[in-house]
This record gives C-alpha cells, structure tokens and sequence, in this order.
C-alpha cells in the first residue's frame, strides 16, 4: 500500500530526482513534469493524484500560472510549493491561491515527507 500519488513539477531533473527519491523512500508513488503545461496534462491522465509539489520558477509555465490554472478548472488538489524564491509577496499569492504549503530549496527531506503526508491525509 502506499501513501498516495503525488506529481513533481520542476524544471530541473536533478530536482525532480531528489524529490522523487525522498517521497518514494517514505512509501509515495511519484510522477514528474518539468514545467507547468506538461503538469495540467500528467494530472488529466492521472486523475488519482493525491498531491502537486511544484517549482515557481519555470519555463512555458511558472509554478504560480499553474497554480491559478489548476484553480480555473476546479481542481482542489493540495499544491506545496518548492521554490529557492523566499519573496514574501510570492508566498502571498501563491497561498491566495491556495497553496497549501512553501519549501525553500534545499530542502530538508524530513520537512517535505511531513508536508506531504499533511497535505495526503
């Protein structure tokens, strides 16, 4: 059994790895985007997605774009933001959004699995 299907949405491979490997070892199964569009599309043919973490700076379309179009279409899945942008007015809009959560880059790995489970439960 496991804890859910959450979507990485980062445009550096390297990050999306990181990610990938910490929420698969806390019993996560992981499915990865690298920008925005490609997000909306991996959510339409995986509707049993349980939880977005998602990059803000990216190409076609940045984390806070997807956020509001994920929004525009209904969509009340838990989106935790993983960002090296600690800008308050960002973090403002993105909860307005409703982002349910902020991780700065790098990440503490303990931090994201909690976020995670918190946002699966």
């Amino acid at each position: 059994m496991t804890n859910g299907k959450i979507l990485v949405v980062d445009d550096s491979r390297m990050v999306r790895q990181h990610v990938q490997r910490t929420l698969t070892a806390a019993g996560f199964l992981v499915s990865e985007a690298a920008d925005g569009v490609e997000a909306l599309e991996k959510l339409e043919s995986e509707p049993d997605t349980k939880l977005v973490v998602c990059d803000v700076n990216m190409p076609k379309m940045n984390g806070l774009e997807f956020l509001e179009r994920l929004r525009s279409m209904n969509s009340s899945i838990p989106v935790v933001m993983l960002t090296t942008e600690g800008e308050p007015g960002l973090i403002r809009r993105a909860k307005a959004l409703g982002a349910k959560g902020w991780i700065v880059k790098p990440f503490k790995a303990e931090l994201l699995v909690a976020a995670a489970e918190k946002a699966t439960a």
